[in-house]
């Protein structure tokens, strides 16, 4: 497993787990067809049918000929994740828990750090692995396995990342309190989920585009720039229009999973303070006034409302969980 045995575990029982697969605790025996653990229960009907919706159609996909500096620049041109990067230290051990496709994780395999990405669908992982085989990159593992029961360790990841995934789950406050539980005390948790607000121009192409048999779908900007990527625009629509199970959130319902699961609130991104725009991404904001955080994310429907209202919640774990 080169590295990665420290940040697995049997999603049974969370023993350790041998070179073959094999939980030392409960003698359950896993496989690892091409190189991807599967780590993965059998989930309940409505995570199935998510997973099932993915194996369809992964998300994101990646363009023609892609290439490592390629993939690097077009995570950059999204100044979150150029400043996650810079926030992240070089050494830190980081998880994606729903992961996708794995460009994330890709991109976010630089120095030291060892990278898991974490997914209940296989032919995500599938295309996440097969590129990073084509960029040389060996510090990051890709592993089927669910959230309600995940196999990995618990309490031992710097960094706990998970974008676009508990918004897509069944109990997104119970799918939160999981992903706590695999940071370390003092680790950091980035959530991005849908913005109760910022989300309510895509339910109204969302209302259109079902009127229209998903012939038309007005002002959606991801969908005209992928015009000559019909696979990757297939994906989009799917996602942002077809999901079988989605929700939304605000501000102050996240920070309520904050401080319920120990979790010690920094900031929002973008900011939900007009004054503060982040240079550290793992510092906290100059202020928390409810006031401003609401005028905010009433400016999110403006800003966030092209690519889906999807916002970010950072946090430091304060004491262990398990």
């Amino acid at each position: 497993m080169g590295g990665f045995e420290d940040l697995l575990a049997c999603p049974a029982c969370d023993g350790a787990l041998s070179a073959d697969w094999r939980c030392v605790a409960c003698g359950a025996q896993f496989d690892a067809p091409g190189g991807i653990p599967n780590l993965r229960l059998a989930g309940d009907a409505r995570t199935e049918t998510v997973r099932r919706f993915y194996e369809h159609e992964p998300f994101p996909g990646y363009p023609p000929r892609d290439s490592l500096s390629a993939l690097r620049a077009r995570a950059e041109r999204s100044a979150f994740a150029a400043l996650l990067d810079r926030a992240i230290p070089s050494n830190a051990c980081v998880v994606e828990v729903g992961c996708g496709t794995g460009q994330m994780s890709l991109y976010l395999s630089r120095g030291d750090r060892l990278v898991i990405g974490a997914d209940l669908t296989r032919a995500s992982l599938a295309l996440g692995a097969a590129a990073a085989r084509r960029f040389g990159l060996e510090h990051v593992q890709f592993v089927e396995t669910d959230l309600q029961r995940p196999g990995l360790k618990k309490g031992v990841f710097d960094v706990v990342y998970s974008s676009g995934v508990v918004h897509h789950t069944r109990d997104p406050r119970s799918s939160f309190a999981e992903l706590v539980r695999l940071a370390r005390p003092g680790g950091v948790v980035v959530l991005g989920v849908y913005n109760t607000w910022a989300r309510l121009p895509s339910r109204a192409r969302k209302v259109v585009a079902r009127l229209t048999g998903y012939q038309f779908i007005p002002f959606d900007r991801v969908l005209r720039e992928r015009t000559a990527e019909p696979a990757r625009s297939r994906a989009w629509l799917r996602d942002q229009y077809q999901h079988p199970e989605e929700h939304r959130h605000s501000i102050a319902e996240v920070q309520r999973w904050f401080a319920e699961n120990g979790v010690d609130y920094l900031r929002t991104y973008p900011s939900a303070t007009f004054e503060d725009e982040p240079d550290d991404l793992f510092t906290a904001a100059s202020d928390n006034w409810r006031v401003e955080n609401w005028l905010a994310q009433l400016t999110w429907m403006r800003t966030l409302g092209h690519e889906g209202g999807l916002f970010f919640t950072i946090g430091r774990r304060g004491s262990l969980r398990l």
